[in-house]
Parts: structure tokens; sequence; C-alpha cells
């Protein structure tokens, strides 16, 4: 709050108890000087739950709503390692689920940038790069939408961390933004400053004739939804017990600090651990990645394993924890249940780009990923997760020991339970 108002914290006031860490229950009443001066509007624009894959869409069809839109996305198709020949839905789908961004809002963003919803593309740049961003490294839906959400990830969990507090436009001109937006309308505002300069990003962001009203006509009210489920943190939430994810009295190395969750920009919300070798780079080990916590097997396949802690098979509800680059060989199955510390799999290179075996690991809350270093710490086996300087970095501590993050597996980043 401070840095979203640009004030230190011990100006800010309440005439109720405030916490000193954690989380503020909605509502709390808090008196902030007014230290800024202009600002982006301070117009919601779109519900955080619109945004993130919450649980008001779990029964979405996208393939029901491609097919009677009749437009391009209905008869596209793409090759897709590992899953081979995908419809243009089905991209869609997996887009959403791996990022965790509402498939609603990604419909949307096609349709405002390219019309394949209900059309068909005007010209061969908008047949190529339907969101866009024209560079042959992000060619065809999937490396476009991959591109589309990082950015918009960088604005609304750069915005929960406190850490984006101003746009810059593409002729380097600077707006600061309005310090009472929800998360879910930074998003936008900081995707559409990337490629507009601010006359042209004002009509993308107008609620009346910008992307908000787009979005708004495919779907309906989106607030009317959000009312359901917001907010998505409620002010009692904590982080459930969680244990390191290796066994007792064995020696890991943590190799990497608080960064994505899913491809290489966004929420700084996972974390690596490698387990102790001689031998470097991709190699096989003997040894487990034990569950971090209880949970339902909602997802394993390519060197994912995701596990639903409150075990109504949903993602999108309560806290989840996605591992990544767990070894085919011997990995848990879809539907079973773990228990804290049952053996889930290898941990290898199986899943994604890697450099060395390890496991990944991050945490979700009604479908956002929850930052390593924020009100609701990473704590593993008591140790609590720190950012470094930048992705990849920072430290576990616990009491007065410290483990600094290394890939390398320097002495310094060992770590045992």
């Amino acid at each position: 709050m401070a840095a979203h108002f640009g004030v230190n914290v011990e100006e800010i006031q309440s005439s109720e108890a405030v916490p000193v860490d954690g989380l503020l229950t909605p509502g709390t009443p808090l008196l902030i000087p007014e230290a800024l001066g202009e600002t982006t509007p301070s117009v919601n624009i779109l519900p955080d739950s619109e945004f993130v894959f919450a649980s008001t869409a779990i029964d979405f069809d996208t393939s029901g709503y491609v097919a009677q839109a009749g437009g391009y996305l209905n008869q596209y198709t793409q090759y897709l390692s590992v899953i081979g020949d995908t419809a243009g839905p089905g991209i869609v789908d997996r887009a959403a689920l791996e990022t965790s961004v509402n498939p609603r809002f990604l419909l949307a963003l096609i349709e405002y940038e390219s019309g394949w919803i209900t059309g068909q593309p005007s010209n061969l740049a908008q047949r190529d790069y339907p969101l866009g961003y024209v560079d042959f490294l992000y060619r065809g839906l999937y490396l476009q939408l991959r591109w589309a959400v990082e950015e918009l990830s960088l604005g609304y969990y750069g915005w929960r961390g406190g850490s984006l507090t101003e746009l810059t436009f593409p002729d380097g001109s600077t707006l600061r933004l309005a310090p009472d937006l929800n998360a879910g309308s930074v998003a936008l505002q900081y995707y559409f400053s990337r490629r507009l300069n601010q006359a042209d990003w004002m009509m993308a962001i107008d609620p009346n004739v910008g992307f908000p009203a787009l979005y708004a006509s495919m779907f309906g009210d989106p607030w009317q939804r959000a009312g359901a489920v917001e907010p998505l943190f409620p002010g009692t939430v904590t982080q459930p017990e969680m244990n390191l994810p290796f066994a007792e009295g064995q020696v890991w190395w943590f190799s990497g600090g608080p960064h994505p969750p899913w491809h290489q920009r966004g929420a700084l919300a996972a974390l690596d651990f490698a387990p102790g070798s001689v031998d470097g780079g991709c190699v096989e080990t003997l040894r487990w990645v034990l569950a971090a916590a209880p949970g339902l097997v909602v997802r394993s396949y390519n060197g994912v394993v995701v596990t639903d802690m409150n075990g109504d098979g949903y993602e999108q509800t309560g806290w989840v924890l996605l591992y990544l680059h767990i070894a085919s060989k011997e990995r848990v199955e879809v539907g079973d249940w773990l228990d804290a510390d049952d053996r889930i799999g290898h941990p290898s290179c199986e899943g994604g780009m890697a450099t060395g075996t390890h496991v990944h690991i991050a945490r979700r809350y009604n479908g956002e990923w929850v930052l390593a270093d924020g009100p609701l710490p990473f704590v593993l086996s008591g140790w609590t997760a720190h950012n470094g300087e930048r992705p990849y970095l920072g430290t576990l501590t616990r009491g007065d020991e410290i483990s600094i993050a290394d890939e390398e597996g320097r002495p310094y980043s060992a770590i045992q339970r």
C-alpha cells in the first residue's frame, strides 16, 4: 500500500488494529496522505477474478463458445510439442491452465487484437501474430499467448508485490499508476502501455469503447461474476503447513530463489531445489520429490504434477501446489491422494527448460499465483523465502540459518530438513 501511494509505511494510519504482517482485512479503513500528482485513470476496468483462472471460469466451455462465434480460431490448428496438432480452442485452454489466466480473458484479448473469435484475420500479420507482437520467435497463437501472458503478469504481479508503480510508454513518457487500482486493471493498463502511445492507450482502456467494453459484450458483466468470489484473498487466509519437498536428513541445494512459476517472466512465485550430486547437468537420480502438503493429484504429465489441497478436484479453488520437472518414471497418477511426505516422483529435467536435475515448486490460491516473498511468504519446514536482486536469486532463512540460492550448488546453498 505504501508503494502504491508513494508514502512511507509509518505515514499510513487506521482507526483499527492493523497486522504487522500478513493480509489486511478487506474494508479496513486507512488514512493515507495524498502524495501523488497526475496518475492513470483510477477506474477499475477488470476484476482480479476475470484475469486469473478463478472458480467463475471452471465450467466455461472454450470450444463451445468459439464454435458458436464461428471465426478463424474455430478452424485454426497448430502443432505443439508433446501433444501434437492442437485446435485453436485447445491452445487457449492449455495456455489458461498452464499460466492460470482466465480463458474468457484470453479469448477477449485475441478478439480485440485480431478479430479471430468472430471474424477472419484481415492481413498476414494478424494471421501469424494474432496478439499484435510481430516477432518471428513468437509466431503462432501459442507463443503469442505466451508473450501476452508474460506482459500481463508483469503488470498484475508487479502491482501485487509493490515493485510496479509507473507505466513507461514506447516514446519514453511515463505515468504514475493510480494507487487505488486493483491488480486486474493494472495488468491491462500495463499490457497496452507496452505498445501504444498515450492517446491510443487511453482508447484501449476506456470502459465505454475499449477492451473493457468488448469484454462485457462478449461475456456479460464481469463485476457481477466477481461479486460471487472476490476478494480472492480473505484477510484471514494463511499458508497451510508445508514441508521441504524431500526427505528428512538429506542435503539438497537451494538452486533457484523466487522466480516465475511458468515461462520466463511473471510472478516471482516459484522455488527450485536440486538433489545433492557430484554430477552436474540432467542426470537420473534415485532421490524422491515428496509431497510438501496433502493433496489430490489433478494433473500428471510431461514433467508436471499439480495437487489440489482441498480435494475438490479443481485447480481454481483453495490452495494448489505445482511441482515441475518430475520424471515420468514412477511418477504419481491423476486421482492419487497424497499425504505430506508421500512420494511424487524423481526430480529431472523433464517438462521444460532446465540445465540440471531439480524440482520447481510454486503455490496458487483461488487461481492466483502466490508470491514467494509477500504477505503470504513461502514457508517450507520453517524456512522462509526472500527475493533477491533479480529472479532466481534470493535466500531461505530459518532463525539465524540462511541458505543462498545458487544454481551451481555451492556450499552456501545447501539446505536440510
